[in-house]
C-alpha cells in the first residue's frame, strides 16, 4: 500500500470520482455510515477554502485508489478531523475489504495524533483510541414516509396527534402552511442564521455564526449542488412568512440535520417538529434512506427517531511529546463535558445556568 498526502484542490478528477463511487456503493457493501455527506469530497473541498490546513491522504493498492482520509494538520503536527466541532461524521472512506494500521496512517500523514468526536462506526483501527461511544438518532425513511410515520404512531400516538394538531392550529391562526424542501433564496438562509445565532446566545452557547469561516463555509455549501452531494435549505412558511428553517447536507442516500432553528414567536406550535416531518416526507420521496439527527441529547430527537447509530470520540496518537501534551490538555475538558451531559442531575442545572447567562448577556447588549 502506498499513501500520499495532498491539498484537496490537488486531487485529480479521477480521484474525486473514485471517492464518490466508494460512498455511493457503501449502502450496498454493508457500510452505510460511509455514505454520510460529511465524508464526501465536496465537504472537504469546501472546508479547504475556509481553512488552509486541510489535507487528504490517498491510499493506493496496486496503483488503484483504496481509501481517502481527510484531516486538518496544525503546524506543530497535531491532526484533527475535518471540521472538528461542526462535522457530524468522520473517518476513512474506503473500498470493501480495505484495512489499515492507524499509526502508519499518522506517520505517513505527518501528524503525531488524530482527534475525532464523531467517528463513524466500523472504523476499527481508529476506534481503538476511542474514549467514549455515543448514540446518534436517525429517522429511517428507506421504506417510505408512511412507514416511518407508522413507526412513530405505534410508539407514541399522542405525540403524532398533538404535533399535527399544532400544524392545523398554526394554519388557522396565521394562514396557509407552505413547505419548500430546497429553498434557493439566500435571504432565507440569512434568516435562518439570524435565528440560530439568537438561539445560541439565548441558551448561553457559543455562537457558531460569529465565526466568519463557518458563515463562509455554509454559504459555499448552500451553492454546492450535484447528484451525489448538495447543501439543502428547507423552510416552513405560514401565511407567507418563514416560521422554521433548516440547513443541512445530503448525499445520494443520507440527509443530515445540521442547523435547524425557528422563530421563537411561533414556539407554541412546535414549528421545528413540523419542519422535520416535512423534511422526512420530501426526503423519502427523493430517495433518502435516513435522516441523521446527529449526536446529542435533545427532546425533539428522541421524539422523531426510529433508531440510533453509534459514533465515538477520542484520538489515536504516536509516541510523541506533542501528542502527549495535546491529550493532557483536551482529555479533562472532554471528560467533564461528557459527565455533565450524560447525567440528568448535572445537565439540568448546567443547562439552566447557561440559559440564565445567555439572558443576562442579551439584556446587556440591549442596554
Amino acid at each position: 500500500m502506498e499513501i500520499t498526502v495532498h491539498r484537496p484542490g490537488e486531487l485529480t478528477a479521477a480521484d474525486r470520482v473514485a471517492w464518490t463511487a466508494m460512498q455511493s456503493k457503501a449502502h450496498l457493501n454493508g457500510s452505510p455510515d460511509l455514505s454520510n455527506p460529511f465524508l464526501a469530497p465536496e465537504f472537504t473541498l469546501a472546508m479547504a477554502r475556509v481553512r488552509k490546513n486541510v489535507r487528504v491522504a490517498v491510499a493506493r493498492e496496486k496503483g488503484e485508489p483504496a481509501a481517502y482520509f481527510a484531516f486538518q494538520r496544525s503546524r506543530s503536527g497535531v491532526g484533527r478531523a475535518v471540521g472538528l466541532g461542526i462535522s457530524d461524521c468522520q473517518g476513512v472512506v474506503h473500498r470493501p475489504g480495505f484495512s489499515w494500521d492507524a499509526r502508519r496512517f499518522l506517520r505517513d500523514c505527518g501528524i503525531a495524533m488524530w482527534e475525532f468526536d464523531h467517528l463513524a462506526a466500523g472504523q476499527a483501527p481508529f476506534e481503538s483510541g476511542a474514549s467514549g461511544f455515543f448514540p446518534s438518532p436517525v429517522m429511517d425513511l428507506d421504506q417510505g414516509y408512511e412507514a416511518y410515520l407508522g413507526q412513530l404512531r405505534d410508539r407514541s400516538p399522542k405525540f403524532v396527534r398533538s404535533t399535527f394538531a399544532k400544524g392545523r392550529r398554526l394554519a388557522r391562526d396565521h394562514g396557509d402552511i407552505r413547505y419548500v424542501h430546497d429553498e434557493r433564496d439566500p435571504e432565507a438562509l440569512r434568516t435562518l442564521m439570524g435565528w440560530k445565532s439568537a438561539q445560541y446566545r439565548r441558551t448561553g452557547r457559543s455562537d457558531r455564526f460569529a465565526h466568519d469561516w463557518i458563515t463562509r463555509l455554509v454559504d459555499q455549501l448552500f451553492h454546492t449542488r450535484g447528484d451525489s452531494f448538495a447543501g439543502v435549505l428547507s423552510v416552513l412558511y405560514a401565511g407567507g412568512a418563514p416560521v422554521a428553517a433548516h440547513f443541512g447536507l445530503r448525499s445520494e442516500r443520507v440527509l443530515v440535520s445540521w442547523f435547524p432553528a425557528y422563530d421563537p414567536e411561533f414556539a407554541r406550535y412546535s414549528p421545528g417538529l413540523l419542519l422535520h416531518l416535512r423534511m422526512a416526507e420530501a426526503g423519502a420521496a427523493d430517495g433518502i434512506a435516513h435522516l441523521d439527527l446527529g449526536r446529542g441529547q435533545k427532546r425533539y430527537k428522541d421524539s422523531l427517531k426510529t433508531r440510533e447509530l453509534t459514533v465515538s470520540e477520542g484520538w489515536v496518537a504516536l509516541r510523541h511529546p506533542m501528542a502527549l501534551g495535546h491529550r493532557m490538555h483536551r482529555a479533562p475538558v472532554r471528560a467533564l463535558r461528557n459527565t455533565v451531559v450524560s447525567r440528568p442531575e448535572l445537565f439540568g442545572p448546567a443547562d439552566r445556568l447557561l440559559k440564565r447567562l445567555g439572558k443576562i448577556r442579551s439584556e446587556h447588549r440591549k442596554e
